[in-house]
């Protein structure tokens, strides 16, 4: 069977625990500069609790099937639970499950959110459970008939990114979202795979861990890139830009109010790639990017509020992309 995509990368169960009692701390001994914090040896009322799913594979497989693209999914998850209830919700929206494994003996990936309600931001505790163990072994190449590749982190596998690279990017377009075991290598270890990749998605800490520096703040290291890559960086509540030879979109997001921002970066690019997939120009494929991520900040989950139709072209030129 040909698709029209396959998602390749993380499964995952997410747990969201939502409190009042959840408190912002700011302090130089937290990476970011704030804590979210509980007091010691007490018990936390949960003001919501939501059992989803999640992993960066997933969520975008959702999001293509939800726009009626044939899409299939490639990710590992233990012969559990949590591994069922992940094949069940894909298969809900119309993805191929056939190229996905479960492992037996192993547990799925799990993670808990742990969710202030005022502006929905989280911390995530993960085990990353068999997810971590993905090789070559569980790709099916012979199988992996497709026209695009939408690539998420695999776990700081660089070698296998570059296979599958290597092995289907003559005839498809590879787009990739890594995490940071692979940013972190940095962008010489990195060039020898960007090179033959269509699109390339991070968020603003990401992409400053690949240059070493702030690319938002030195567009400049962008220069490092092949000019045939289309460079995605999105930046939270700020909005996102797309770079692609020499000159760079942004797209700003409205005033909406976060539930929680789990799943927005996923949303975001695999809206973006949905959109290109459609024919769109990259000023309305930003546009749907950001309604789609902007949908899933208002629900628990990361699946939840993917968007589930194509928007108007009225609703797409509401959303304002300028150069810059």
């Amino acid at each position: 069977m040909a698709y029209d995509i396959i998602t390749i990368g993380a499964a995952t169960r997410d747990a969201f625990l939502v409190s009042k009692q959840i408190q912002l701390i700011s302090s130089d001994q937290f990476l970011t500069g704030i804590g979210e914090c509980v007091a010691l040896g007490t018990k936390i009322e949960l003001d919501e609790m939501v059992l989803a799913t999640g992993g960066g594979a997933t969520n975008a497989a959702v999001t293509f099937g939800n726009l009626g693209f044939r899409t299939a999914a490639i990710a590992r998850v233990g012969q559990d639970c949590s591994g069922a209830e992940i094949f069940g919700e894909l298969e809900d929206h119309g993805v191929d499950t056939s190229m996905m494994r479960a492992i037996k003996g192993e547990q799925t990936a799990y993670s808990t959110l742990l969710t202030e309600p005022k502006g929905g931001e989280r911390t995530v505790m993960v085990y990353r459970g068999v997810s971590a163990g993905f090789s070559k072994a569980d790709l099916p190449f012979s199988k992996m008939k497709s026209d695009w590749i939408y690539m998420t982190s695999l776990a700081g596998n660089v070698p296998l990114a570059e296979t599958i690279i290597k092995t289907l990017g003559k005839k498809t377009k590879i787009c990739w979202n890594p995490g940071m075991k692979e940013l972190n290598l940095g962008i010489k270890r990195l060039s020898p795979a960007l090179e033959h990749l269509f699109l390339l998605n991070m968020n603003r800490e990401e992409a400053t861990a690949l240059f070493r520096k702030d690319p938002i703040e030195n567009p400049h290291v962008l220069a490092a890139l092949p000019p045939t890559l289309t460079v995605v960086i999105t930046d939270g509540a700020q909005g996102a830009y797309a770079s692609l030879d020499g000159t760079t979109w942004f797209v700003k997001p409205s005033s909406l109010k976060a539930r929680s921002r789990t799943g927005a970066g996923d949303a975001f690019g695999s809206g973006l790639v949905a959109g290109l997939m459609k024919g769109f120009g990259i000023e309305d494929a930003l546009r749907l990017g950001l309604l789609n991520s902007q949908s899933v900040i208002q629900h628990y989950g990361a699946k939840a509020g993917i968007l589930s139709k194509w928007p108007s072209k009225n609703e797409l030129a509401k959303v304002s992309v300028k150069n810059v």
